[in-house]
């Protein structure tokens, strides 16, 4: 079991920045995928980005340029860079892990006022 808990969210102008972190309760060395998804209100769960036990990375491309995902094994943390923030990026943002199973976070809260 992979117990996740984000944090970094919150109430930002647009143009500025944020980092999310999502930190695991074991360690996430041998975890092969672990990502950022968000779900904006009537709107669907979406990929923003993801990066694998190697470092291999893919983001959306709404975010392409913007955003950066990283992972700090030793911390059992992985972050999302967030710069360039638009009004368009506000949502609730998920940490996903994929193990055998899918685990999730339980979410934090963007909001980017124009």
């Amino acid at each position: 079991q992979v117990q996740l808990v984000e944090s970094g969210g919150g109430l930002v102008q647009a143009g500025g920045s944020l980092r999310l972190s999502c930190a695991a309760a074991r360690s996430i060395f041998s975890i092969n995928v672990m990502g950022w998804y968000r779900q904006a209100p009537g709107k669907q769960r979406e990929l923003v980005a993801a990066i694998t036990s190697v470092g291999s990375s893919n983001y959306a491309d709404s975010v392409k340029g913007r955003f950066t995902i990283s992972r700090d094994n030793a911390k059992n943390t992985v972050y999302l860079q967030m710069n360039s923030l638009k009004p368009e990026d506000t949502a609730v943002y998920y940490c996903h892990a994929r193990t055998v199973l899918d685990y999730w976070g339980q979410g934090t809260q963007v909001t980017v006022s124009s």
